[in-house]
């Protein structure tokens, strides 16, 4: 497994580096990816692992092949080879530019069936310091700081795996769908409204007004939005003006299409 993530690396590699064209670039050194190094999706046999097995391997190859990198580098500049240090440290360079996801998204893996029940003072405490964090990214409403966003919302991950029987989980849920909603990361942001109402059936969030707007606006889920809209409606947690943008929505959505007069 991690010789094929090794490969399916360099490969990436071999299109981030080919336009280097400095003398002793190291051009011709390339690793060329062969049909031996990167398996056809089509033909691979259905993995013997789950999927939180699979991502915690690629996360020890990704470590191991960047520790490997830098050990390189280190050895070629205590031996004075200035050509090979300089191929290393390309390599670390495209390295650090290569996205690197988390593919874990733990709304799915915790599922429906959780319930916000119990007082967890060490959940409250994570809770509040993830609220913190995210207060600091949004200091500039329209420029916020994405990489304290993405810290708070490992904190309100973090809170859901470790105490999942907190009063505090479908808070967290609830934040960390306005996060991913921030990022445009629509598809995640809907799962963990829905988990903030799943989890706590009377949640004063309006989880469900936020989710029927990012399937009717976004998503293009018409459908699914209008019994979102019309469900939250129902559920009494709405400001005015959510109320009054969920009624006027549901009017639109259910009025029959007029015929073109002419």
């Amino acid at each position: 497994m991690a010789k094929t993530i090794l490969a399916l690396t360099a490969a990436v590699m071999l299109h981030v580096l080919v336009g280097c064209t400095e003398p002793d670039s190291g051009l011709s050194q390339l690793t060329p990816p062969t049909a031996a190094q990167v398996p056809a999706a089509a033909e691979s046999a259905p993995p013997a692992y789950g999927e939180t097995d699979l991502v915690e391997r690629l996360a020890e190859a990704r470590t191991a092949y960047q520790t490997a990198l830098h050990s390189l580098a280190e050895y070629y500049a205590a031996t004075g080879n200035n050509m090979k240090l300089t191929w290393a440290n390309n390599e670390l360079e495209a390295l650090g530019e290569m996205p690197l996801y988390n593919y874990i998204i733990e709304a799915a893996v915790a599922g429906s069936d959780l319930r916000a029940s119990q007082s967890i003072p060490l959940a409250d405490y994570m809770y509040a310091d993830a609220v913190r964090v995210e207060k600091r990214a949004r200091l500039i409403p329209l420029m916020p700081d994405e990489d304290r966003l993405r810290m708070a919302l490992e904190q309100y991950n973090d809170l859901i795996r470790q105490h999942p029987t907190s009063d505090k989980i479908d808070d967290a849920a609830y934040k960390a769908a306005g996060i991913y909603e921030t990022f445009k990361d629509y598809s995640i942001a809907v799962m963990y409204y829905q988990r903030a109402y799943e989890w706590d059936s009377q949640t004063t969030y309006p989880a469900r007004y936020k989710q029927a707007v990012i399937l009717d606006k976004h998503l293009h889920r018409r459908a699914e939005a209008l019994e979102l809209y019309e469900a939250a409606v129902r559920a009494g947690n709405l400001s005015s003006s959510q109320k009054e943008s969920a009624r006027e929505r549901i009017k639109e959505l259910t009025e029959p299409e007029r015929e073109p007069t002419g």
